[in-house]
């Protein structure tokens, strides 16, 4: 292997631990601009089109590429400050013990949005018929309706009228 062939060129020791094979590993093969960038799409990160559960993963894959440890406080500050601000006004209102609890409210009151968008959009569709055309049906109906004799129905013949016309 090249890592160990230059290790033994310059005198290193041997590596004899994981994580010093992963950070002589990531010296060699990753740009030095690697961390910054990462760091930058972390801090830029927002919800927007995703699902809360696609943005979650999003920020975890950040962070474990970036190897960011930090406050659990400052994970949740970092989570909220990125969802889309339907939710996080919904979500900031409701207790939550931590990132998990926090994660499921999230996606609860998505849910909730979701299906009263749904329902609207189907109220809107139902309700799309035009009223003008609604109120001509209608007034149509009522003239019809009018037009019938009021024998209709009854077993009473009557016999057909004349007009003077006729005679």
């Amino acid at each position: 292997m090249a890592l160990e062939r230059d290790r033994r060129l310059h005198k290193d020791p041997p590596i004899e631990y994981w994580n010093d094979l992963r950070g002589a590993l990531r010296r060699r093969h990753i740009p030095s601009y690697y961390n910054r960038e990462l760091m930058d799409k972390l801090h830029r990160l927002q919800q927007k089109t995703m699902s809360v559960e696609e943005y979650k993963h999003k920020m975890e894959l950040y962070m474990m590429k970036a190897s960011i440890r930090e406050f659990k406080s400052i994970t949740i500050a970092r989570f909220l400050s990125g969802l889309n601000l339907e939710i996080r006004d919904k979500v900031e209102l409701l207790p939550y013990q931590d990132l998990n609890d926090l994660i499921q409210l999230c996606i609860k009151v998505e849910q909730q949005i979701l299906r009263k968008t749904s329902s609207h959009r189907e109220n809107s569709y139902s309700n799309s018929y035009p009223k003008e055309e609604y109120k001509r049906e209608e007034s149509v109906s009522k003239e019809k309706s009018r037009e019938t004799p009021k024998h209709v129905g009854k077993d009473v013949l009557t016999p057909p009228t004349r007009s003077r016309d006729d005679t």
